[in-house]
C-alpha cells in the first residue's frame, strides 16, 4: 500500500487520487463537524464548494450549515461548530454543509475511489476502513487559502501512523507522511495543547470558539467513518463510541 499526503488543496493532482482511498481532513472544523453531525444522527451531509451551490441544494427538510470566514452564513440554520449539530438540530435530517476549505476538499477529492472524512475524532477508524479495502490511500489536507495547516498535518500524522501499524511493512509512506507521523506521535499525549496553539486554534479562539478547538482536539473518541455514497456523506458502520460520552 502507497500512501501520500497531499498537503493542501493547492498541490491537488488527479493522479494523486486516481484508483485511490482519498482521506479528506479538516480538523479546524468541516471534518470534525462532518463526523458530530453524524454521530448525532443526521442522515447525511452533502457537502456544497458555495453557498450558492448549498442554497439550491437545500431540500424542504435538510440542515443548511456553514461558514465563511469562521462565521456563521447569514440565513443559515447552523454555522460550522461541530458542538451546534446536535440531535436536536440535525437527527434524521440531512445537512447540507459548505465552508470555506473543507467541503471544497471534498469536491477535489472526487477522481478517487472512496472518499471518506477524517479528523482527530475517527483517524483510527478511517484507518482501519482503508487499510480493509487495501488500495493505495492519499490523504488530502484541506488547509487554509490554498495553504498547509498544523492541524490538518497532525491528523494526517495520526491516520499515517495508524496505517504503518495495521499494515506493518506493506505501507509504504511518502517523506512528508513519515515526518507528520513522527509529529503526531510527539504530541499524541497532548494534542489539546498544539491545536490550541496552531493559526487556526488560535484564530478561532479569537472569535470565541475555543470551545470548538478543545471537541476537535480529542482522539479516537468515533468509530463513525463519513463515506461518500452518491453525492452524500453517511456513516459506514453504525457509531459504537459517542461523542458525548
Amino acid at each position: 500500500m502507497r500512501i501520500d499526503v497531499i498537503p493542501s488543496l493547492s498541490e491537488v493532482r488527479s493522479e494523486l487520487l486516481a484508483g485511490r482511498t482519498a482521506i479528506v481532513i479538516d480538523v479546524l472544523r468541516a471534518t470534525t463537524t462532518i463526523v458530530s453531525a453524524l454521530e448525532s444522527g443526521s442522515a447525511g451531509v452533502l457537502a456544497a464548494e458555495s453557498v450558492q451551490q448549498a442554497v439550491m441544494l437545500r431540500g424542504k427538510r435538510d440542515v443548511l450549515g456553514g461558514e465563511r470566514r469562521c462565521r456563521r452564513i447569514p440565513g443559515f440554520d447552523l454555522g460550522n461548530s461541530p458542538l451546534e449539530y446536535t440531535p436536536e438540530a440535525v437527527g434524521g435530517r440531512r445537512v447540507v454543509l459548505t465552508t470555506t476549505n473543507g467541503t471544497r476538499a471534498m469536491q477535489k477529492a472526487a477522481p478517487a475511489d472512496r472518499i471518506v472524512a477524517a479528523a482527530l475524532l475517527n483517524g483510527e477508524a478511517c484507518a482501519r476502513a482503508a487499510a480493509g479495502w487495501k488500495r493505495d490511500v492519499a490523504l488530502l489536507c484541506a488547509g487554509t487559502a490554498g495553504a498547509f495547516c498544523f492541524e490538518d498535518g497532525l491528523c494526517a500524522g495520526l491516520v499515517v501512523s495508524a496505517l504503518q501499524r495495521l499494515c506493518g511493512g506493506t505501507a509504504l509512506v511518502c517523506d512528508l507522511g513519515r515526518s507528520l507521523a513522527a509529529c503526531y506521535e510527539r504530541h499524541a499525549d497532548d494534542p489539546a495543547t498544539p491545536l490550541a496553539a496552531c493559526d487556526s486554534g488560535r484564530r478561532l479562539s479569537s472569535i470565541g470558539c475555543e470551545t470548538d478547538v478543545a471537541f476537535a482536539a480529542r482522539v479516537n473518541v468515533s468509530d463513525v467513518v463519513p463515506l461518500l455514497k452518491d453525492g452524500i456523506l453517511v456513516p459506514l458502520a453504525p457509531a459504537r463510541v459517542h461523542l458525548s460520552s
